[in-house]
C-alpha cells in the first residue's frame, strides 16, 4: 500500500491563502500523475487540479487563476497553493494518483469570515 498524506489545511478568511502538501511514501513518486480533489457534504467529489508525470498541469474552471499545483519529485511531495480563497472553497481536500482508487484522510480547508 502506497501512502499519500495530506496536510496544510486550516481556517482562513476570504481572500486569504493556504498551501496544501501531499507527501507520498513507498513509491517511485515521479511516475504518477497526481490530482487534488475536494469534497463538501452532499456533493460529488471534484477534481480541482492535477499534474502529470511530465509536469503538465490542469485546473477546474472554478479555481483557475487562484490555485497552483506543483510537484517536487526529490521530496515525493505535491503542493497546492491556494490564493484568493472564497467560502465556496471550503471542503476536505484529498490527493491521490489519478489512476488510484485509494483515498486518504484528506485535510480540512475552511474559508469563513
Amino acid at each position: 500500500q502506497v501512502q499519500f498524506v495530506e496536510s496544510g489545511g486550516g481556517l482562513v478568511q476570504p481572500g486569504g491563502s493556504l498551501r496544501l502538501s501531499c507527501a507520498a511514501s513507498g513509491s517511485i513518486f515521479s511516475i504518477y500523475g497526481i490530482g487534488w480533489y475536494r469534497q463538501t457534504p452532499g456533493k460529488q467529489r471534484e477534481l480541482v487540479a492535477h499534474i502529470t508525470s511530465s509536469g503538465s498541469t490542469n485546473y477546474a474552471d472554478s479555481v483557475k487563476g487562484r490555485f497552483t499545483i506543483s510537484r517536487d519529485d526529490a521530496k515525493n511531495t505535491v503542493y497546492l497553493q491556494m490564493n484568493s480563497l472564497k467560502p465556496e472553497d471550503t471542503a476536505v481536500y484529498y490527493c491521490k494518483p489519478l489512476a488510484s482508487a485509494h483515498w486518504g484522510q484528506g485535510t480540512q480547508v475552511t474559508v469563513s469570515s
